[in-house]
């Protein structure tokens, strides 16, 4: 785990909640953008503790995409 080394800005990944760095980066891990602490991921978290919640967005994603293109 990259540790803040100084009392300013953490960044942190979205997908990987022990990545955090001192400094805007890329995530080691997944290469996402770190976003800075404080950057509200509460629909990501709930989205990752529900797996339904994951086939219920996919499916909707699914069925605009096939109304726009068919």
């Amino acid at each position: 785990m990259n540790q803040s080394q100084n009392t300013g800005q953490a960044y942190l990944c979205p997908m990987h909640s022990d990545v955090r760095q001192a400094n805007p980066g890329k995530c080691p891990k997944c290469g996402m953008d770190l976003l800075p602490e404080g950057t509200s991921f509460a629909m990501l978290r709930h989205m990752s503790k529900s797996p339904m919640m994951i086939v219920v967005m996919a499916a909707i994603m699914i069925a605009i995409m096939y109304m726009v293109f068919m």
